[in-house]
């Protein structure tokens, strides 16, 4: 009785992770639009696909917790 089950919604699925970008490796139309600031942070889903990209910290883990997600830090 090897059967996969696959479970939607399991709580991995809802985990994102939060990591810090430099604003210098980002496309310059970005670099346009977030003049003053050195870093922003990226919000990514299990894939490393990036959700949302947003000024600080704290703002990317509200964004995540309002979205029902649980947000993580990656080093």
């Amino acid at each position: 009785m090897n059967t996969r089950h696959t479970f939607a919604n399991t709580e991995s699925d809802r985990i994102v992770y939060v990591k810090p970008v430099a604003v210098a490796d980002l496309p310059e139309e970005v670099q346009s639009q977030v003049i003053g600031h050195d870093t922003l942070y990226a919000v990514h889903n299990a894939d490393g696909e990036r959700l949302a990209l947003v000024k600080d910290r704290n703002l990317a883990f509200m964004l995540a917790r309002q979205n029902d997600m649980s947000p993580v830090t990656v080093h």
